[in-house]
């Protein structure tokens, strides 16, 4: 991330300043950094942008404010504009997927991109999207197209952190490896041999194909070898249980002699 120039998001006539901190918000969240915005209706800056941030303030410290989508991205080679309304231009569309990939092959490159969003009322019109070299639609159910501005950049800014880094974060650690064969074998037989005394196979006939099942259920799970530690000791703990109360209905057979 830190040798790819990320691209810039532009906000055409924004109407909040809560959205304003809410797209600066998602854009922390996937490594977007630069925030520009055209001609804001209650100007710049707004505090209560700041408090829908939580906390993603370096994003708006660094915003700028321009006159016009043509000033905002004059500086920018390759710029894409996010609307979900056909405008009558022959564009290429792209999904948010595929945007980020084609932003990503060109920021590798030393390229300075854009996505351009449209206000929240209206969107972008036609002079904006011709400042464009294609359009990005996001793929929402056709009962209900409406998406607001946060959540518009949230998608784009997602499937560009995909792009970038598939990875899922460190903060999850790496999974304990599989229990080796001989560890699963031995919880096998020793599950096995407490069914077999607890009844569990019936009728007899059937405890091959029960086994299997068994067998087919825990494998898929890929047990480490703690996991499989914690499952016979799971068995034990049954089969003392049993142990006991088979004990205490002994005892009370025999006072009742």
């Amino acid at each position: 991330m830190s040798k790819m120039t990320a691209p810039v998001v532009i906000l055409d006539k924004p109407q909040l300043a809560e959205n304003i901190g809410a797209v600066a918000r998602v854009m922390a969240n996937f490594g977007l950094t630069e925030l520009r915005i055209v001609s804001p209706r209650d100007g710049w800056p707004q505090d209560r942008a700041w408090a829908a941030a939580s906390g993603a303030d370096w994003v708006l410290d660094d915003l700028r404010v321009f006159d016009s989508v043509a000033e905002a991205v004059s500086d920018l080679e390759r710029v894409l504009a996010t609307t979900g309304r056909p405008r009558g231009l022959r564009m290429p569309i792209v999904t948010p997927r595929e945007a980020a990939s084609d932003l990503y092959s060109r920021s590798a490159t030393g390229q300075r991109t854009g996505l351009l969003f449209g206000g929240e009322r209206t969107g972008l019109e036609t002079d904006e999207l011709v400042l464009c070299q294609a359009i990005v639609t996001i793929p929402v159910d056709e009962r209900h197209r409406s998406l607001n501005l946060a959540q518009a950049v949230s998608i784009n800014a997602y499937e560009w952190r995909v792009a970038v880094d598939a990875a899922p974060p460190g903060i999850f650690g790496e999974a304990e490896p599989p229990a080796p064969a001989n560890e699963v074998e031995g919880m096998f037989g020793h599950l096995e041999t407490e069914l077999e005394l607890g009844g569990f196979f019936h009728p007899p006939e059937k405890k091959p194909t029960m086994m299997r099942a068994i067998r087919a259920m825990l494998n898929r799970a890929e047990l480490s070898s703690q996991e499989v530690r914690t499952l016979r000791g799971m068995v034990v703990a049954l089969a003392r249980g049993r142990g006991r109360i088979l004990e205490r209905r002994a005892r009370d057979l025999t006072s009742q002699d």
